[in-house]
């Protein structure tokens, strides 16, 4: 098994040499159904919330450059195949950093604890917030529910429409041209 914390120690100043944050760094099962795994990372553009395809060809690039120098230098991370996905984290996007309970306070969310964890392993409602390691979430059956964020398994925002109203549209750079292509075609 792939060290997340050491990849992630590593795969974070990357991000960082292209103006980028990153989101999650995980190592999951392939989509491939090879039975293979597959590195995935996260990451945004602070000034926007996104990624666009060029930013994420950039980090690509330099995540595999970076870990194929340390493999050819005898450092193995990963064993084993696997290949490397790079992504925005998207509208329903995964709560991984302290912040991102407090800025998307207000909208679903989706947690899922840890097994050593007492109480509901699943909660669904509306983000409180967090108050130093404590997320707060209103979960539809328990009620108001505190959760130490080292008890999180996981937790991501649920798709809804105010999620949708609230979300920073994507880049639009050139859409201006598309339509007016589209409007010259119909008139022809």
């Amino acid at each position: 098994m792939a060290d997340l914390a050491r990849l992630t120690e590593l795969i974070e100043p990357e991000a960082a040499a292209l103006g980028l944050e990153l989101v999650r760094v995980k190592m999951m099962p392939s989509e491939a159904g090879d039975g293979g795994v597959a590195l995935q990372v996260m990451a945004e553009d602070p000034a926007t919330g996104q990624l666009v395809i060029d930013q994420c060809a950039a980090l690509s690039r330099r995540i595999s450059d970076r870990l194929d120098s340390l493999e050819e230098a005898g450092t193995v991370l990963i064993e084993g195949a696997y290949h490397l996905e790079v992504s925005s984290p998207g509208i329903d996007r995964p709560l991984t950093r302290a912040r991102d309970f407090a800025e998307w306070a207000g909208h679903e969310a989706k947690i899922s604890m840890t097994k050593d964890w007492d109480g509901q392993r699943t909660l669904r409602g509306e983000l409180k917030g967090i108050d130093g390691e404590i997320v707060t979430i209103a979960d539809r059956k328990a009620g108001e529910v505190a959760v130490p964020r080292d008890r999180i398994h996981s937790a991501q925002l649920v798709l809804t429409d105010a999620l949708i109203a609230a979300t920073r549209p994507l880049d639009t750079s050139g859409a201006d041209e598309i339509i007016e292509l589209e409007q010259e075609k119909a008139d022809d």
